[in-house]
């Protein structure tokens, strides 16, 4: 790790409390983010970065994902096309569950982590399905985390939708993964596939732990049904009653949500994550929310397993709510930059480390530079150019915690062709396995 370096005549994004934006340099030490300086004098260092003509942004968060996830992509599935979410999982994501081992879980976040990387992404929260490997797996998969370099917080999915004794077995290897790395989180895959005991264990465990809890809920119709049909409750209505949502939940998607269900997540703090691509892939419906933003709930964002450039999640996230709601005021740059950045690591008790360039903060910095700058990049252009004019690809380097692991656009830690080569060795038997699976349907 260079031990002093300074990043020079970029636009600095800082995301600090008043948000602002100037032309400048960050001086980092030691890991961290010593200083902050306006204008082109500032410090000197042994490994300075010019980011002339770049944007210098705080390292961006993915608040939900499935790393392995990155699997499914271009595969060739013998499946009769699914009709909507509950036939997405019952034909599809239950299917690749159950065929996934260790390697493949491992392969899969090491692809993952890479793709993430590469469009600056430097945090995400993970959460991994595979209930044919479930003890030491997050062994595997953060060992492909940490040959990229980046920082991940990472979980088993616990369900109980094959056998409840599954489920349990998710939660331990959480806790044994929590204990042994200080890292990670406790995760349950959605109310309708675990049992109120398993829920009020595992919030319990994640309280007991000091780590976030994250869940998906009311995503698709299935889940408020299931709850209605079962419990007499909507989705939050229970999750409330059962002690599930506080400041430390982490809730992805909430879609399928009534004012009811809003008051609650307000009342208690809950955060949620917004999934709009993979929202709109799996086509459960328009989550509200301008409304949550109205109310101040905390609203981060990810993308759920699907596209994993941030830039593409940020603009799916400006966009979708202006077309839904047939207004163009509704979401706005900073909106969804805030969401990506300091949003996202409140969600998960980081906002004191990451989330914004500030001195005393890990040094967790993006280096942006648009191939293409039809009109003027300057301080007062650079939100727009962020959400509307730059991709993966315009990532020139990535910084975390201090060690440059992007230059140039090119992974240091490891040679892109090799991870493809291994990838592609590995995914055709995953493929193979997968193309033999049969759909099943299970009912809790």
């Amino acid at each position: 790790m260079n031990r002093e370096l300074v990043v020079k005549n970029g636009i600095i994004v800082t995301m600090n409390k008043d948000r602002e934006v100037f032309e400048g340099s960050l001086l980092i030490q030691n890991g961290r983010i010593a200083g902050v300086y306006r204008g082109h004098l500032g410090p000197k260092a042994d490994v300075e970065i010019d980011a002339k003509g770049g944007i210098i942004t705080p390292g961006f968060i993915c608040a939900h994902t499935h790393l392995y996830g990155i699997l499914l992509r271009g595969a060739s599935l013998n499946i009769k096309p699914p009709t909507d979410f509950t036939q997405n999982l019952q034909r599809i994501w239950w299917l690749m569950d159950e065929e996934m081992s260790a390697q493949d879980a491992y392969i899969s976040a090491l692809m993952a982590s890479l793709e993430l990387l590469r469009a600056g992404t430097t945090t995400f929260a993970d959460t991994f399905s595979g209930p044919n490997a479930i003890d030491g797996v997050l062994d595997h998969i953060n060992r492909g985390v940490s040959e990229t370099g980046i920082r991940g917080i990472l979980s088993f999915e616990s369900t109980q939708r094959r056998n409840l004794e599954e489920g349990y077995r998710g939660l331990k290897e959480n806790v044994r993964f929590i204990k042994g790395s200080g890292k990670g989180m406790i995760s349950v895959h959605a109310s309708f596939t675990v049992k109120d005991e398993l829920l009020r264990e595992a919030a319990e465990t994640a309280s007991e732990l000091n780590v976030p809890f994250t869940i998906h809920a009311s995503e698709g119709k299935w889940d408020l049904y299931h709850n209605l049909e079962r419990y007499g409750k909507r989705t939050f209505e229970r999750l409330n009653d059962l002690g599930v949502l506080s400041e430390r939940a982490v809730v992805a998607h909430a879609v399928n949500v009534n004012e009811d269900e809003l008051e609650i997540i307000n009342k208690t703090h809950t955060n949620i994550v917004h999934n709009p691509l993979s929202n709109m892939l799996n086509a459960v419906g328009v989550a509200p929310v301008p409304e949550m933003k109205r109310m101040g709930i905390n609203l981060s964002l990810g993308n759920d397993g699907y596209i994993f450039d941030t830039f593409e999640n940020m603009r799916a996230a400006f966009l979708m709510h202006k077309l839904n709601r047939l207004d163009p005021r509704v979401m706005s740059f900073m909106d969804v930059l805030e969401m990506s950045t300091v949003n996202a690591a409140k969600a998960y008790g980081l906002d004191k480390e990451l989330g914004s360039l500030e001195p005393g903060k890990a040094a967790d910095v993006v280096v942006i530079r648009p191939q293409v700058r039809p009109t003027p990049l300057t301080p007062a252009t650079s939100y727009a150019y962020l959400i509307n004019g730059v991709n993966g690809k315009d990532v020139d380097t990535v910084i975390v915690n201090g060690e440059v692991v992007l230059e140039n656009g090119v992974p240091i830690k490891l040679d892109i062709e090799r991870a493809n080569k291994k990838a592609g060795d590995m995914v055709n038997d995953y493929w193979r396995r997968l193309s033999k699976a049969k759909e099943r349907i299970e009912v809790l």
